[in-house]
């Protein structure tokens, strides 16, 4: 009896190989491949047919929304779990509308994700306890303001565009990449801009990240103890670093957050 094969798509080679090791450490699930980033997991969601899919939001390319939507469109009995930091709403939203069926945050404990997998393992849905608060938090807010809602829609495609455009692809790539022509690319970025009124590509970019497209990661930001009583000094650092005590006492570490 084959085991239950698992495709786990995080854009993070560290937590893949965490992810990976905890759920091989099961006796009857399997990992049978890894993705990289969204067009990467739609690709290998139609190769190995897993029965399934462990799915990031945050992940370039091609987001994990838009990702599971092509997938689902494709095959819509294909399981996905939702695995990730994101908190909006509205993704969790579309997210359920395109077919997804669970939901758990990288802040929750391994057991909580465990759980998660054996429930869809036996073709259940389960959903972390915080999506419903999500959920109705958003209901209300629409409710007060039913208009903030009233956005200019965008096509499955305009949205890759949108992507592509401000994770800093050129015309020519977004060309390669969606298998269209350079005229065509163009006319899209062209056409979107005028659809969302909009007259920059920097404009775009704040639109993608205000509408949950892409994610900015923020970098750490470490605060040390002054000696004589200076004032702190904060100092960005690349992701990770060793801290060591100083002299005065431990180094008061702001946490960066994790997509």
């Amino acid at each position: 009896m084959s085991g239950f094969r698992i495709l786990v798509a995080d854009d993070h080679p560290i937590f893949r190989f965490g992810l990976s090791s905890l759920l091989g450490s099961h006796e009857s699930w399997e990992v049978c491949g890894e993705a990289i980033d969204g067009r990467d997991a739609v690709e290998k969601c139609r190769q190995l047919k897993p029965d399934l899919l462990i799915l990031d939001i945050c992940l370039p390319e091609l987001n994990g929304l838009d990702a599971a939507r092509q997938i689902l469109k494709h095959n819509p009995a294909q399981a996905i779990l939702v695995l990730t930091a994101v908190d909006s709403e509205q993704v969790i939203r579309d997210c359920l509308e395109a077919g997804v069926r669970g939901w758990v945050f990288k802040s929750d404990g391994t057991a909580d994700l465990t759980t998660a997998v054996a429930a869809m393992q036996r073709r259940k849905s389960i959903f972390s306890s915080r999506v419903s608060d999500l959920i109705m938090d958003g209901y209300k807010r629409h409710r007060v303001d039913p208009d903030a809602a009233k956005v200019p829609k965008l096509s499955p495609r305009e949205r890759e565009v949108v992507q592509l455009v401000s994770e800093g692809k050129a015309s020519k790539d977004i060309a390669e990449i969606l298998n269209m022509s350079l005229a065509t690319a163009e006319t899209h970025r062209s056409n979107i801009l005028r659809k969302l009124k909009l007259h920059s590509i920097a404009e775009l970019v704040l639109y993608a990240v205000r509408n949950e497209i892409i994610h900015v990661q923020y970098p750490a930001v470490l605060h040390f103890p002054s000696p004589k009583g200076e004032p702190t000094r904060a100092r960005a650092t690349s992701g990770y670093e060793e801290l060591s005590s100083v002299a005065n006492g431990p180094a008061d570490v702001a946490r960066q957050s994790f997509n």
